[in-house]
């Protein structure tokens, strides 16, 4: 007897899983063509963190939205 995971959770982790996507797509895109200038003219060290922040995300959407529930 095989068990297979209900349909609602199936469509639920993809959704998420693509609000993760795009949530960390918004989140480089801004940084990255919006980066907070100091005082020094220069991007602020905390923007690496952002990126970053914003990969992972990325990453997890994508990774929610390729894994097959069970």
């Amino acid at each position: 007897m095989s068990r297979e995971a209900p349909m609602g959770l199936t469509i639920v982790e993809k959704l998420i899983g693509l609000t993760l996507l795009i949530v960390g797509a918004i989140t480089v895109y801004v940084t990255y063509t919006n980066p907070p200038i100091g005082q020094s003219g220069k991007a602020e060290p905390y923007t690496s963190f952002f990126m970053v922040g914003g990969f992972l995300l990325i990453s997890l959407g994508v990774f929610l939205m390729l894994a097959k529930a069970e």
